[in-house]
């Protein structure tokens, strides 16, 4: 099994920049990609941004220029560089990985990691 563990969030002021980090744990696995995305309250769960092993990036389109997805493949750990953050910004983080375990491949989710933009 792996897991996922999120972490960087927490209170920002408009403007600043915040750096989310989610590293995945586990045993006799491999990921073949990691996400990041994002949920407001009362709202669906959207796309961020998306790399694979090969560093192949992929981005939200409203999300261009403000957000940067990075892995480092050595550490099974993605991250996500936020600037210019707004109060609209705010939402709980997710993390998502594709893993191979056991045999077959996996869509896992970590516990999310929440993000306030306020003054």
């Amino acid at each position: 099994q792996v897991q996922l563990v999120e972490s960087g969030g927490g209170l920002v002021q408009p403007g600043g920049s915040l750096r989310l980090s989610c590293a995945a744990s586990g045993s006799r696995f491999s990921i073949s990609d990691m996400g990041w995305y994002r949920q407001a309250p009362g709202k669906q769960r959207d796309l961020i941004a998306h790399i694979t092993r090969a560093g192949t990036t992929d981005y939200a389109d409203s999300m261009k220029g403000r957000f940067t997805i990075s892995v480092d493949n050595a550490k099974n750990t993605v991250y996500l560089q936020m600037n210019s953050l707004k109060p609209e910004d705010t939402a709980v983080y997710y993390c998502n990985a594709g893993a191979f375990y056991s045999g077959s491949h996996y869509s896992v989710w970590g516990q999310g990691t929440q993000v306030t933009v306020s003054s």
